[in-house]
């Protein structure tokens, strides 16, 4: 009972977070376009602060943990090639439908979501596993993705040109400068002036709780739609299947020493996918069914997530 208990304290303020948002932008206290001006705040000043900060107050020894970064990449490109092998020659869809069914299995919610469950679970070593995260995720898994997506139906070779196109597309990612200049910061031993340094701490305090609201109000308006196909084998693939694969990865490929970065591993495969999904879906005409997935990986992965918390503190890993 008290380990229940414990566990609902960790998910319970996370997702009380996510319905307040929810119900706050459903009886009209915000608009639902209110929640993209809080999420381009979020984006762009809080999550880079947070960023700066986890890395910038540790040592490069600390932070660059090649160990997680490959075991990270391992357990998601398993569930990437798989997906994408079941989506394009199993159910035979086109190539921009599977890479959008792959995306919604592989590519968490580390920052929104994966963040703040982190920070109640594993304490200051949330925000180097954020750090670690995003490196794999915005360099490895999505560029990868939207060339698979945009390579269909043109030339040969423009996937090349849209992974090209996907990779200049960071450089105007403030959460890239935010990790970039963490890792200058923890390189050179330079510290921040202390004015300067409790400004980019209040807007780094701010990242989680907004974050969390902002994928509430997100999700009204959403509609779930062919819940026996295409959405229950995301949802399937990205609760279950991909942490399955993270476990298996760092149980037999890449040991990582570190038991709280094995833990954030664990976690992070166990999220919801990313709050962008349905954007990035929508470019190539597949809104509809990622908005339909992504309001029902949010909703499960509550009870996933707390049976995750549930197993990493009873069983040995």
């Amino acid at each position: 009972m008290n380990a229940t208990l414990e566990i609902l304290g960790i998910t319970g303020p996370i997702y009380l977070a996510i319905a307040l948002g929810y119900l706050s932008t459903r009886q009209g206290l915000f608009a639902k376009a209110d929640m993209q001006v809080f999420g381009k705040f979020t984006i762009n000043l809080a999550l880079p602060a947070l960023l700066f900060n986890a890395l910038s107050q540790r040592s490069i020894g600390e932070i660059l943990n090649a160990h997680y970064l490959l075991a990270y990449a391992l357990g998601s490109m398993v569930v990437i090639l798989g997906g994408l092998f079941w989506a394009r020659k199993v159910k035979g869809h086109s190539l921009s439908y599977s890479s959008m069914m792959v995306m919604g299995m592989s590519c968490p919610n580390s920052g929104f979501v994966g963040y703040p469950i982190m920070l109640l679970t594993l304490g200051p070593v949330a925000g180097v596993a954020l750090a670690l995260n995003m490196v794999v995720e915005n360099l490895l898994m999505i560029p990868f993705l939207l060339a698979v997506a945009d390579s269909e139906g043109g030339q040969p070779g423009q996937w090349k040109q849209a992974l090209w196109q996907t990779l200049k597309n960071l450089l105007k990612n403030p959460m890239i400068w935010g990790i970039l200049g963490g890792f200058l910061f923890s390189l050179s031993g330079w510290a921040m002036p202390a004015p300067l340094g409790r400004t980019v701490n209040l807007f780094a305090q701010a990242s989680a709780a907004l974050s969390l609201f902002v994928i509430g109000g997100s999700l009204v308006g959403l509609k779930v739609e062919g819940l026996k196909g295409t959405v229950s084998q995301i949802v399937f693939g990205k609760l279950l299947l991909h942490p399955l694969a993270m476990w298996g990865v760092l149980t037999w490929v890449v040991p990582v020493n570190d038991p709280a970065l094995r833990s954030a591993a664990l976690l992070t495969g166990a999220l919801p996918m990313l709050g962008i999904y349905t954007i990035l879906s929508q470019r190539h005409g597949h809104g509809a069914i990622s908005a339909a997935t992504l309001l029902v990986t949010t909703v499960v992965s509550f009870f996933s997530l707390s049976a995750l918390l549930w197993v990493l503190q009873h069983a040995s890993f």
